[in-house]
């Protein structure tokens, strides 16, 4: 199968802002990284000292210097999670906020998320934007510019009008799908805390395959693994559009964010993978990427071992049917379509300060889109103002 040609800056980010969780039936209890000091979010109230955004600013450009640099340095020292913040299931949001990139206190703007994960990480700036923006218009709150990294909290501002809900990066079926590295499945109850149980398959797959490192070689078979495992066990497994792209990237994001950027063998050593995933801190002396990466290996991943978009049928494992109508890697940009008309389902009848801010930050969408999947079809679900 012939790959589109923009591929290389396809989504993420486990790695970002929204981390897939993947099935695995003998997780259960298993909660040896951050607890959910969000799970309380259900008795908050809303806060009216947020303010509301008029106008939500155009996200930051490329940062003036995008080389390697120290980034575990003395102005962004790691400190533990408080109680009363966010923290969710993306290793790479959790490591900026226990570093301060990002608000230690897990809510942040679109454009700080921006920022951060350019600043932190090195990613490529649409890249960034793509990723941040399909976060934000899923899971965000539009009317204040703010997003958990974690579920809902009254830090965001009011929760909009159904069936839209701005419950942070924890809710499945937006971004948050199945198939993660280091995360379960929702199905089974826990779909943001480090799972030990998959964290030893992951070091099993690295010492079988990668000679004891985490590579792209060991990324391909651990993808093909995880299919085939979340097929077997999660009658509700879904393996479409944004989740489709994201599963196979996030195999390739810690090669290209969790190396060390001094090194040039693209290999993941298991205690600097352990550092990310579960405490969510940057290895000491820790340098960013060399350049500025998106999801680059994400096609070597894919060819490895070939799975077309699909799910489990009528509540049933092991009935995986396929969907040509999804996303896949010949036809990206119906990732971003798809995003859409989720917006759109979300946002049927938007008025007032909601439409203007949906129009805006669907603007910002497409910016990301048309940068880092080469998408050349805006659309106006809202109109242009």
């Amino acid at each position: 199968m012939m790959l589109s040609k923009p591929l290389a800056l396809l989504l993420l980010w486990v790695t970002f802002g929204a981390t897939l969780s993947f099935a695995f039936p003998s997780f259960s209890g298993v909660t040896d990284g951050f607890q959910d000091l969000s799970a309380r979010w259900w008795k908050d109230k809303p806060n009216p000292k947020v303010r509301l955004v008029q106008n939500p600013p155009t996200p930051p450009g490329p940062p003036r210097y995008t080389g390697t640099k120290l980034v575990n340095d003395r102005q962004h020292p790691y400190k533990p999670v408080k109680a009363g913040d966010i923290r969710g299931p993306c290793p790479a949001l959790n490591t900026l906020a226990n570093h301060g990139y990002l608000p230690r206190n897990g809510v942040a703007s679109p454009s700080e998320i921006v920022t951060a994960v350019q600043e932190g990480l090195n990613a490529n700036n649409k890249f960034a934007i793509l990723l941040t923006y399909i976060g934000h218009l899923l899971d965000g709150n539009l009317e204040t510019d703010l997003l958990s990294i974690g579920l809902k909290t009254r830090r965001t501002g009011p929760s909009p009008p159904p069936p839209a809900e701005a419950g942070g990066l924890n809710v499945h079926g937006t971004f948050e799908g199945d198939a993660s590295l280091t995360r379960g499945d929702a199905f089974f109850g826990d779909n943001h805390n480090f799972n030990q149980t998959l964290f030893n398959k992951f070091v099993d797959f690295s010492n079988k395959y990668g000679g004891g490192s985490y590579d792209i070689t060991v990324a391909g078979e651990l993808r093909y693994s995880l299919i085939q495992d979340s097929i077997s066990t999660n009658p509700n497994f879904t393996l479409k559009n944004i989740g489709y792209i994201v599963a196979y990237s996030i195999s390739a994001l810690p090669i290209n964010f969790f190396v060390d950027g001094r090194r040039t063998d693209g290999k993941l050593s298991i205690p600097d993978a352990r550092s990310f995933f579960k405490f969510g801190k940057f290895p000491r002396d820790f340098y960013r990427a060399a350049r500025p990466v998106a999801n680059e290996g994400t096609d070597k991943v894919f060819l490895a071992h070939p799975v077309m978009p699909g799910g489990n049928a009528d509540g049933k494992v092991n009935n995986y049917v396929l969907d040509p109508t999804s996303a896949d890697f010949n036809n990206v940009c119906r990732a971003y379509e798809s995003v859409v008309a989720q917006v759109q389902e979300f946002y049927p009848n938007p008025t007032g300060l909601l439409r203007k801010n949906l129009i805006k930050n669907l603007r910002y969408l497409y910016i990301g889109a048309q940068g880092a999947l080469g998408c050349t079809t805006e659309l106006f679900p809202y109109g242009h103002s």
